[in-house]
C-alpha cells in the first residue's frame, strides 16, 4: 500500500552532480544522442526522459517544460536519488534491483505523492555485464501508452550497442542473429573476441541468444558457445565474401553470422605467442595501444604505477592526447569508480583560481557562495585530480598546491584544514625545467609532481596514424547511426600521411569530424572535397622541416635558446616575446642583459620604452 508520509531522498548539490557526471562521462556521451532522438519522437506528449547512474542518481533529463516543472516537485530531476531503498517501488530503483525493464504505473509507486506518475525504465549494462545505470521515460499516469515500454527498451539497447562498439572499436567482432535480415540492425547479437577466440564482451542480445552470463566473459571461447573454432569461423567468413553465413548448430536453430575484424588476427591456435594470453577484458589504457612504439612504452610505464599513489607528469605538445591519456590512467586504476576532476590551469582567471581549486567557507569573502564551495581538490577526494597546463599556474598558487601535496590537507579560504586523498596527474606542453631556470616555476613543486614523467609523441611522429584515423572514423560512424563503415580515399590518405599535423590529434579529429558531416547519405568515402577550403589549402601547402639544431646541454643554455627563439620569432618585440614565453618583460630584459642570446640576435630588438 502506498506510504502516506512524504519521504525526501538524498539530493546532490551542483558540485556533487558535476562530479557524478564527470565519473559517467562515457555513459552520458553515448546516451545523449539516443535520448535526443527518442525524445524528438515523443515531444509535446507530456513526458520526460531520464538517465540515472548505477546508484539511482539522476544525471540527465530531456522533457516537456510543463511536465518537467511538475516532475521537479517530486524531485524527478538531475541530482535526485531514486534508488528503491530511498523511495520504495519506482521504475528507476526497481529496474536497478531486478536488472530488467519494468513499468511502474500510478498507485504501484510506494510513495503516494508519486501516484500521478507512470514510468517505464530499462537497465543499462556494459559489455562485461556490470550495471551502468537506467534509462527512463516518465509521464502523467493518465496519458501512459503501452508503446512507451517498447520505446524505453529500444533506447536501452541502442545505448548499450553504442557503448559496446566504442569499447571494442579495435577488436574482432562476431555479429549474429536467427534471421539474416536482422544483421546490421539494433537487434543483432554481437560478441567481441580476443585474438585466441575468447569472448571478451557481448551486447544484450548476444548474452540472450547464446545463453551467456557475465561470469563467461573472458573465460569461455567461441568454440564452446557456437560449437565452431575461431579458425573455422574465419574460413567460413572469408569464403562468404561479406555475405551472412548460415551456421547449423547441433540441437539448436540455425544462426546467421558475420565476422568483422579491424586487422587480421596474428595469433590463432597453432601459432600462439610465447607469452600467456590476456584473461581479462582490455582496459582503457590498452585501448590506446594502437601500434606506436612510444605510446606502447608510455602505457607500460603508466601500468607500473597503477594502484600506487605516484604523481604522474604528462609531457607533450598541445593536442597530443594528454587529457585522454590521463582519463585512461584513471579508468584503468582502482580509483575508476571515484571522481576524475580535470582543471585547466591556463583557463582559470588568476582571481578565481584559489577559490576554484581550494574551495571556500560560506561567506568567507565578498562574492563567495552562500553555501560555500568544496573546491576542485576536495571534489577529487578518493579519485584522480588532473591539472592540465600546470606550467601556467601562478607562483603563489604553486606554493599552496605544494603544501597540499606535502601535508595531505587542503585549507579552504576562511575554513579549516580538511584531509584529502587523490592521485595527481599533471600535464604540460612547457619545459618546466626551463621555467624553473627563469624562476617561473617552483623546483620543489616540480619534483613533487614528477614521480613519473611520461612523454607522449606528437601526431607527426606516430607510426599508428592509420589506426588512429580508423578509430576516429568508427566513432563518427556511430554518431551517424546508419551502420556504415567510413574510410579515406587514397588521395586523402596520402595527404594525411604527408601532413605534419601542427595541431596534433585534436586537429586530426576536428578535420575528420567536419569531413564526415559533409558526406551525403549513403556515401562512405571521405575525399578532399569533403574538407573545408582552409583544410584543403593547409594539406596542399608545402611544409618544410626546420634544419636540425644541436640540443643545448645545460639548463641555462636551453633557457637561453628558448628566449633567443622567442625574440627572433617576434621580430625583436620584447612584449610579444615575453607573452610567448609566459614571463614578465622585466624578467626578459634581465635575461637579455645577462647575455641570454647571441649579440647578433640583439640587433632585432625594438627599443625599450621608459617605465615599461
Amino acid at each position: 500500500m502506498p506510504e502516506l508520509a512524504r519521504v525526501d531522498g538524498p539530493h546532490m548539490g551542483q558540485t556533487q552532480l558535476r562530479a557524478a557526471t564527470d565519473r559517467r562521462a562515457t555513459l552520458i556521451a553515448q546516451a545523449r544522442p539516443v535520448i535526443d532522438y527518442i525524445y524528438s519522437q515523443i515531444r509535446d506528449s507530456g513526458c520526460v526522459m531520464l538517465l540515472s547512474d548505477e546508484n539511482g542518481y539522476l544525471l540527465e533529463s530531456a522533457g516537456d517544460t510543463d511536465f518537467c516543472t511538475r516532475a521537479a516537485q517530486v524531485a524527478l530531476q538531475p541530482g535526485a536519488c531514486w534508488a528503491e531503498n530511498t523511495r520504495g517501488t519506482n521504475a528507476v530503483g526497481t529496474a536497478l534491483i531486478e536488472g530488467r525493464p519494468i513499468v511502474v504505473n500510478g498507485t504501484e509507486h510506494y510513495l503516494r505523492h508519486n501516484n500521478f506518475l507512470a514510468c517505464a525504465a530499462a537497465p543499462l549494462v556494459e559489455p562485461g555485464g556490470r550495471m551502468l545505470g537506467v534509462i527512463d521515460i516518465s509521464c502523467d499516469a493518465r496519458r501512459y501508452h503501452p508503446h512507451t515500454f517498447g520505446l524505453v527498451r529500444a533506447a536501452a539497447q541502442m545505448i548499450e550497442n553504442r557503448i559496446f562498439e566504442l569499447t571494442f572499436v579495435n577488436q574482432m567482432k562476431l555479429r549474429f542473429h536467427l534471421s539474416s535480415a536482422c544483421l546490421g540492425s539494433v537487434m543483432e547479437g554481437t560478441l567481441a573476441l580476443s585474438e585466441d577466440g575468447r569472448i571478451i564482451g557481448a551486447n544484450r542480445t548476444g548474452f540472450h541468444l547464446l545463453g551467456l552470463t557475465p561470469a563467461d566473459i573472458g573465460e569461455r571461447d567461441i568454440a564452446s558457445a557456437l560449437g565452431i573454432g575461431l579458425r573455422e569461423l574465419l574460413d567460413l567468413n572469408r569464403h562468404a565474401q561479406g555475405r551472412p553465413v548460415a551456421l547449423h548448430r547441433r540441437g539448436s536453430e540455425s544462426m546467421f553470422i558475420m565476422v568483422e575484424h579491424v586487422r587480421p588476427p596474428q595469433f590463432l591456435p597453432g601459432n600462439l605467442p610465447a607469452v600467456a594470453p590476456k584473461t581479462t577484458t582490455e582496459d582503457a589504457l590498452g585501448a590506446l595501444d594502437t601500434g606506436d612504439a612510444r605510446v606502447h612504452t608510455a602505457i607500460a610505464q603508466a601500468r607500473r604505477v597503477l594502484g600506487r599513489k605516484v604523481p604522474i607528469l604528462l609531457q607533450g605538445e598541445t593536442g597530443a592526447g594528454k587529457d585522454v591519456f590521463a582519463r585512461a590512467i584513471h579508468a584503468s586504476s582502482g580509483r575508476a569508480q571515484k571522481p576524475f576532476v580535470a582543471v585547466n590551469c591556463a583557463a582559470l582567471p588568476e582571481s578565481l583560481i584559489e577559490s576554484e581549486l581550494f574551495g571556500h567557507a560560506p561567506g568567507s569573502f565578498t562574492g563567495a557562495r552562500r553555501e560555500g564551495a568544496l573546491g576542485r581538490i576536495r571534489e577529487a577526494h578518493g579519485g584522480t585530480l588532473f591539472l592540465d597546463e600546470i606550467g601556467d599556474m601562478p607562483l603563489h598558487m604553486q606554493t599552496r598546491l605544494l603544501r597540499v601535496l606535502e601535508d595531505g590537507y587542503v585549507t579552504p579560504i576562511g575554513g579549516k584544514p580538511v584531509p584529502v586523498d587523490f592521485l595527481l596527474i599533471s600535464a604540460t606542453h612547457c619545459d618546466l625545467k626551463a621555467r624553473i631556470g627563469t624562476q617561473e616555476f617552483r623546483a620543489d613543486l616540480y619534483y613533487r609532481l614528477n614521480g613519473l614523467t611520461i612523454a607522449l609523441p606528437p601526431a607527426r611522429e606516430r607510426t599508428d596514424l592509420p589506426e588512429l584515423i580508423e578509430r576516429i572514423l568508427a566513432r563518427e560512424a556511430l554518431e551517424r547511426g546508419d551502420g556504415t563503415q567510413l574510410q579515406l580515399a587514397p588521395e586523402l590518405a596520402g595527404a594525411f600521411a604527408r601532413y605534419p599535423w601542427p595541431g596534433n590529434l585534436r586537429q586530426l579529429a576536428g578535420m575528420l569530424r567536419t569531413a564526415c558531416l559533409m558526406l551525403d547519405t549513403g556515401d562512405t568515402e571521405l575525399r578532399l572535397e569533403h574538407l573545408s577550403e582552409e583544410a584543403q589549402a593547409e594539406l596542399n601547402r608545402k611544409h618544410t622541416a626546420p634544419p636540425p639544431t644541436a640540443r643545448p646541454v645545460t639548463l641555462r643554455a636551453r633557457a637561453d635558446a628558448l628566449i633567443g627563439n622567442a625574440v627572433a620569432e617576434t621580430g625583436g618585440n620584447v612584449a610579444a616575446a615575453a607573452r610567448k614565453l609566459g614571463i614578465s618583460r622585466n624578467t626578459l630584459y634581465r635575461r637579455l642583459a645577462a647575455g641570454a642570446i647571441p649579440p647578433e640576435a640583439t640587433k632585432t630588438l625594438q627599443p625599450r620604452k621608459l617605465n615599461s
